[in-house]
């Protein structure tokens, strides 16, 4: 999925845990098998090349993820589009060159996106496209859906006490011996080095951090993020870090890409008639950053 997997669990023994490590990185293993980009025989790229108005069955894992990101693009008016896969590459193409795409191509990769023009029908199991030429990209779901089933693989080992790392997804079991939690910092203000002014102790639940950090574009004065807005097709470029708490990293890793395209006042509005979800945004569009957090997040912070 083009990122790095980490775990870290606590067991009785050692035979214990290598076999949950085992378990856990092959249920990655599958799901990277059948929900990648980067690879060109995966399931999520093979479903594309024969679909166009003729209904195909998929799998269970990625009719699930399918389904998922269309009811959050449905609740966000596709502030979550995980049919973005041509502005995708081109934009991955772009970062590669060091130059923004031109209009015409933006225009042209922009015309093959488009949730609705993805159609999933459940009593099938299956999923088609209204037009040739589409691409999934579900990374900004997938890895936290990833992560939700390793920490299942290492529940099924029994193994209840584990934390799951993808890139800036985290799925959290149960609290490590004799903690409250699993303490997990956020609001550094992404400065390398610098300390984490807010640290959370959370156990059972997931955060998904977005933003410009690790990922971007500086071209023609401006830094365009990795998440691209679905209406423009342009790398977002209103420099805001979004770090999102939920029960599960289904539903946490898209809601911190929909919250970064919402913006700050219509992200915080949809993070707040969630529930169970809660958020911090950082806006670093200004001078000194701006730091707003939502209702639930403030009574996380009262918990610690």
């Amino acid at each position: 999925m083009g990122t790095l997997f980490r775990i870290k669990l606590y067991t009785g023994n050692e035979s214990q845990a290598q076999a949950g490590f085992h378990a856990a990185f092959e249920r990655i293993g599958q799901l990277d098998g059948i929900l990648s980009d980067y690879q060109p025989d995966s399931e999520l790229n093979r479903v594309t090349r024969g679909s166009v108005n003729q209904p195909v069955p998929v799998s269970k894992d990625l009719f699930h993820v399918l389904s998922a990101a269309q009811n959050i693009a449905e609740e966000t008016n596709g502030a979550f589009d995980v049919t973005l896969g041509p502005l995708t590459h081109l934009w991955r193409a772009a970062r590669k060159q060091g130059s923004a795409p031109d209009a015409e191509a933006l225009r042209t990769a922009l015309d093959r996106c488009g949730f609705r023009k993805m159609h999933l029908n459940s009593a099938r199991q299956s999923v088609a496209f209204d037009r040739g030429g589409m691409q999934l990209d579900v990374g900004g779901i997938a890895k936290g859906y990833a992560a939700d089933e390793a920490i299942t693989a290492l529940r099924k080992a029994g193994i209840s006490r584990a934390l799951v790392a993808a890139s800036g997804d985290l799925a959290l079991s149960d609290a490590p011996p004799g903690k409250a939690g699993w303490s997990v910092g956020v609001d550094s203000l992404d400065s390398a080095g610098q300390p984490f002014t807010r640290v959370l102790v959370m156990a059972n639940a997931a955060i998904s951090t977005s933003g410009d950090t690790e990922q971007h574009l500086d071209a023609g004065g401006k830094r365009y993020s990795h998440i691209i807005d679905p209406k423009t097709g342009a790398g977002l470029t209103n420099r805001l870090t979004v770090t999102v708490m939920a029960r599960n990293g289904i539903e946490a890793d898209p809601a911190a890409t929909a919250v970064s395209v919402l913006g700050r006042d219509k992200g915080l509005a949809f993070v707040e008639q969630k529930p169970g979800m809660a958020a911090l945004l950082v806006d670093r569009s200004e001078n000194p950053a701006v730091v707003t957090a939502s209702r639930r997040f403030e009574l996380l912070r009262s918990l610690d």
